[in-house]
């Protein structure tokens, strides 16, 4: 690894260590209710009091009203007309679950074994590049509320605070989310810095060798012509979010990448960068030296189709996950719902299935379990919550979560999560699986 120096952060007069493990930081200490957290001494995000937040859709309309439009919209759109986007919950929401009475439903069992860690329930928190523009120090804030409520939770490769930032912020182990890029050297550098970090699961992204093109951000000033003009004007008009996250909220830069390439990453290099480095090239063979060189576990994040799956345990992978971006690469293919019958009734015991993509709910948590995932992802919807409500909007979400999953089971007649299985589901819906060929 390189040495650690100090460099400029996006921010003038604001310098920050490449190494952030050599520089003690300012400690996150939450206080207040899920209506309204402090963050160090200063407001963070706030729900309104007027607002009742009973579901994931109410921190969605939460995050609406708080975000600037480039960023509400740059986590809850997909790719070209977002088909498969809108699938990701309808598909979802039309499995139809078998309801059970006078079960004696009396013990329940949410927790769940997943590559050697006790969850509290068969959910992590998905990696989401840029968590850290949603929330003052996003990725911390919902590290720590993945850890208050027993679940992993997963550091994207472009998040906004740095691994060596997050990983002291929990006391349970993290995941790491890695892409497949033509830049090796990073590649191997954030693989050395998560080892020593602690990161116990590496999640590998293959579904990105090209990025999709998302008409939604064209139009939100994400990205098009005069994109950070159209961003400055956004913020001001959220001023929220620019005292929170926009002016205490800094440094505004891929920590990650910034940590390698010794200077800092704002959202214009991330974009070049990112672009530049895709390799659609990428072939299972690109991905031994990394098998070779992460002992612990490893998870190929992104197959659709049940050949591919069974090249995941050829290779050696201790899982997948069932996934198409949170539709925002491919439009048009399948739904992670649809996709997921065929997959584990090709690998099924073989490896670790995860799912990801349309999940809103407890029920959507029980519905892909019946599907025939071991876990699952959870992503736009914790991002949500985050910008709505900070560490303890997240924190409240898993609690909902938690509350509607156990409705499912009751109801279903599933006492732990061993037992939920295609029996969950109803029979039209059993039948409806078993048609869909890969």
């Amino acid at each position: 690894m390189r040495p650690a120096t100090v460099r400029q952060a996006a921010t003038p007069g604001i310098e920050t260590p490449r190494n952030l493990a050599a520089r003690p930081r300012r400690a996150w200490q939450p206080t207040g209710s899920t209506d309204r957290l402090t963050l160090g001494g200063s407001p963070a995000a706030a729900v309104p009091s007027s607002m009742i937040i009973s579901a994931a859709s109410d921190y969605r309309a939460a995050a609406e009203a708080r975000l600037p439009p480039f960023l509400f919209h740059y986590i809850d759109g997909g790719a070209y007309a977002e088909h498969t986007l809108r699938r990701n919950v309808s598909d979802l929401a039309d499995v139809a679950l078998r309801q059970r009475v006078l079960r004696n439903m009396s013990d329940l069992r949410l927790s769940t074994e997943l590559f050697g860690e006790t969850l509290a329930m068969p959910v992590a928190l998905a990696p989401v590049g840029l968590t850290g523009m949603y929330a003052r120090r996003g990725e911390v804030q919902a590290a720590r509320a993945a850890a208050a409520r027993g679940i992993p939770f997963t550091l994207s490769t472009v998040s906004v605070c740095p691994i060596e930032e997050v990983a002291p912020a929990i006391e349970r182990p993290m995941w790491f989310q890695l892409y497949v890029l033509k830049d090796r050297g990073f590649m191997r550098n954030a693989l050395e810095r998560a080892r020593a970090a602690g990161v116990t699961t590496l999640v590998f992204t293959v579904d990105m060798p090209t990025p999709g093109a998302r008409y939604r951000d064209a139009h939100s000033g994400m990205s098009g012509p005069n994109a950070a003009l159209r961003r400055m004007l956004q913020a001001v008009t959220h001023p929220r979010w620019a005292w929170d996250v926009g002016l205490l909220g800094k440094p505004h830069d891929l920590g990650n990448i910034s940590a390698y390439r010794g200077s800092p990453t704002g959202l214009q290099d991330y974009i070049g960068w990112l672009g530049a480095n895709f390799d659609p090239s990428i072939a299972w063979k690109d991905l031994e030296w990394i098998r070779e060189f992460w002992t612990g576990p490893m998870v190929i994040k992104g197959i659709l189709d049940p050949e591919d799956a069974r090249d995941a345990v050829r290779f050696g992978a201790d899982g997948i996950v069932v996934s198409n971006h949170g539709g925002r690469q491919l439009d048009g293919v399948l739904s992670s719902a649809r996709a997921l019958p065929a997959i584990a009734d090709a690998v099924k015991g073989e490896l670790k299935i995860l799912a990801d993509s349309g999940i809103r709910s407890g029920l959507d948590v029980v519905r892909m379990l019946a599907l025939g995932a071991d876990a699952v992802l959870l992503g736009r919807a914790f991002v949500y919550a985050l910008a709505a409500g900070g560490q303890a909007g997240v924190e409240n979400l898993l609690t909902l979560i938690e509350k509607e999953m156990r409705v499912a089971m009751t109801l279903t007649g599933t006492q732990s999560i061993a037992d939920i299985s295609a029996d969950a589901l109803s029979r039209v819906t059993r039948e409806r699986a078993e048609t869909i060929s890969p």
